[in-house]
């Protein structure tokens, strides 16, 4: 098994301003590493800047990194300051570096080494005193190797580097983290949740988690919704990937998994469906649905997006 996340490591470096590498599966908790990283340290009282440069169209990273002046481009009506100098003072966390475009790589490369960069559209030089963690979930070192990434890049983000352990390889953390989890969905949805079946337990802990603590929440946070009484459980076939099923005629088809999440994907969607229209399609503030399903605004958009759901249709004139 792997060992589990170092948190003296964590502490350690936290205290200095050392450039850190968080490696992980996607989904491991990586963000929340760099977050306890800025907390414990002393820029703590400054910004925490995060940056997913997987999300963010190459064309447009550098301008989201490092600003532009007006006329820099097509569309710059004004100058606009970049994420490095909004956390000045504090920690930038550059999420899936792996994804970053080769020419932003050379720009974060003189940031790292000379403490400054430019706007795009100017040639006057801005220093920075900014602390960079970055993550990703790629082998940066097949990536030099391919020539998809600076090795004098790699070398001046591998300072320190972290690596978190899946959710598989840390199987005794799941009954602690599943606690911790119901707790807070329990407290969003204005339930009182007291058991949890042990049977449920073991299946978490026997489920191999491809998608790490985000694949939990989200298996947590539905059942929570579900709930009906005190006691917390989950459907089994939520938690039945085809490599751990049992052989012999027991032995649950793919096409009888694939109709049993259809039937809770439709579930979810019904219920979803019916507090926008209770909400007149209203998503987010104190009388939308997101209210009233008791889940984070962020968590009903990304679902109402997977169940192809057209919110605009709940909505009256």
């Amino acid at each position: 098994m792997t060992e589990p996340i170092p948190q003296a490591r964590v502490a350690k470096v936290a205290r200095t301003d050392s450039t850190v590498l968080i490696l992980g599966e996607t989904g491991t908790g990586k963000e929340l590493i760099a977050s306890a990283i800025h907390k414990r340290s002393n820029r703590s009282s400054r910004a925490f800047i995060r940056v997913n440069c997987a999300a963010i169209p190459s064309s447009l990273i550098a301008s989201e990194l490092f600003g532009h002046e007006k006329g820099a481009f097509t569309g710059a009506l004004q100058r606009r300051l970049g994420r490095f100098e909004a956390a000045a003072g504090g920690t930038i966390f550059l999420d899936e570096i792996g994804d970053l475009p080769g020419e932003t790589q050379l720009a974060l490369l003189r940031v790292l080494q000379e403490r400054e960069f430019e706007r795009i559209g100017s040639n006057q030089p801005i220093a920075v005193d900014v602390r960079v963690v970055a993550a990703t979930h790629r082998d940066l070192k097949a990536a030099v190797s391919a020539g998809t990434f600076r090795a004098d890049l790699f070398y001046r983000l591998n300072v320190f580097p972290i690596e978190i352990p899946s959710l598989r390889d840390r199987v005794d953390d799941i009954p602690l983290l599943v606690e911790y989890l119901i707790d807070r969905y329990a407290k969003k949805a204005g339930k009182k949740i007291r058991h949890i079946k042990k049977k449920t337990l073991e299946l978490f802990q026997r489920y191999p988690w491809p998608g790490n603590i985000r694949e939990l929440q989200n298996v947590v946070e539905r059942a929570v919704i579900l709930c009906d009484g005190e006691e917390f459980a989950v459907d089994e076939s939520w938690l039945k990937p085809e490599s751990h099923q049992p052989s012999g005629p027991t032995a649950a088809s793919p096409s009888v998994l694939a109709e049993g999440q259809r039937a809770l994907a439709q579930r979810e969607k019904e219920m979803i469906e019916a507090a926008l229209a209770a909400c007149k399609g209203r998503v987010s503030g104190p009388f939308g649905a997101a209210a009233r399903l008791a889940i984070p605004r962020q968590t009903l958009d990304s679902r109402i997006k997977a169940l192809n759901i057209n919110k605009h249709r709940f909505k009256t004139p």
